[in-house]
């Protein structure tokens, strides 16, 4: 392969880092691989951009936040949207990165089924289609024989699923328990550092740009449920969907409980267990000075294996360059194949 097209679905703040870090990586990546990658078709929630020369990355995210759609993209802006896109371009990789959706996994399922069938390898961020699908998903790509790539749907920066698949692949993984929602341990960690109740820590939190204007799925463990389901069939191997998880959030914890698990040496995080007997997600006490002790928006996960016993990975879990890098690891891993 001398040449990678790639269609990006979904261009917020995730599918905006994609992009840049397109533009920062390609040169480098053709340096090494001898690839040259470029962005032939973006498409937003109502319209689209289509060259299949190549569309500028660093113009495709002035028009976004500029124009507010990419139908907006001189000369070849187009009312094309959704799954008609994948038709309407020739590409290899499709870079998935709408947002995620518990209720059925759409839009995120029917594009990747859509580029199976067309023979493309996916990378996504998604995990509403994981949590809900994954069984799916998972015989489809390997019917079609493609890579279906989702590194980016569980820590962010922080690598997790290669990691297990890869550098720990001598080992039988038989648990994962960790924080894997930054948003949640930023509003915790305020709490604990400044005493704030967990309405005025939230608030700050949105209006830092780290919790969405509706929090639900991180405050409640929706997100980290999801997750959980994917480290269940992706690492464990035993399959699950996110009505098996047991959920509970952040939102009835108190600035007084805070306090007085300080007091004795515990901080509260939100925890997600994953083993074969128990998907889990509820406030937890740790000790104070574990590995569990991470403040702001990181996420840690520790795995307990059959011969390395345990092993911790730490790094940002959420952000839009965070999210795209591992991405980008997952697109290089799939051009390494070809």
């Amino acid at each position: 392969m001398e040449e990678c097209k790639l269609v990006l679905m979904g261009f917020g703040s995730v599918g905006q880092g994609v992009a840049k870090a397109v533009a920062m990586q390609k040169e480098k990546i053709n340096d090494k691989l001898g690839i040259n990658i470029k962005i032939v078709a973006v498409a937003d929630s109502s319209s689209s951009a289509i060259n299949p020369d190549g569309l500028d990355e660093h113009l495709l995210v002035e028009t976004k936040n500029e124009k507010g759609k990419l139908g907006e993209y001189p000369e070849f802006g187009t009312d094309i949207s959704g799954v008609d896109v994948l038709d309407n371009v020739e590409y290899d990789v499709l870079m998935e990165q709408t947002p995620t959706n518990i209720d059925d996994g759409e839009p995120a399922r029917t594009l990747a089924l859509k580029a199976f069938s067309q023979g493309k390898d996916v990378v996504t961020s998604n995990k509403g289609h994981l949590a809900l699908n994954y069984q799916e998903l998972d015989e489809a790509a390997k019917a079609n024989n493609v890579m279906f790539k989702f590194e980016a749907s569980v820590g962010g920066a922080m690598p997790i699923i290669n990691y297990a698949r890869d550098a720990l692949s001598g080992n039988k993984i038989i648990s994962i328990i960790g924080v894997l929602n930054g948003t949640t341990n930023y509003i915790l960690s305020r709490m604990t550092s400044e005493g704030s109740s967990y309405p005025d820590t939230l608030k700050e939190s949105q209006l830092l740009g780290i919790a969405e204007t509706n929090p639900t799925q991180d405050v409640e463990g929706i997100d980290a449920a999801c997750k959980a389901v994917i480290l269940s069939n992706s690492v464990l191997g035993v399959p699950a969907t996110y009505n098996d998880v047991e959920v509970e959030g952040i939102s009835n914890i108190t600035s007084e409980a805070i306090k007085l698990a300080k007091e004795n040496g515990y901080l509260i995080k939100l925890i997600t267990e994953v083993s074969p007997k128990a998907l889990k997600v509820s406030p937890r006490l740790v000790k104070q000075g574990s590995s569990y002790d991470i403040s702001g928006t990181l996420n840690m996960a520790t795995l307990k294996t059959d011969l390395a016993d345990e092993v911790t990975t730490v790094g940002k879990g959420a952000g839009s360059l965070e999210t795209a890098s591992a991405m980008m690891t997952d697109l290089i891993t799939i051009l390494r194949t070809k």
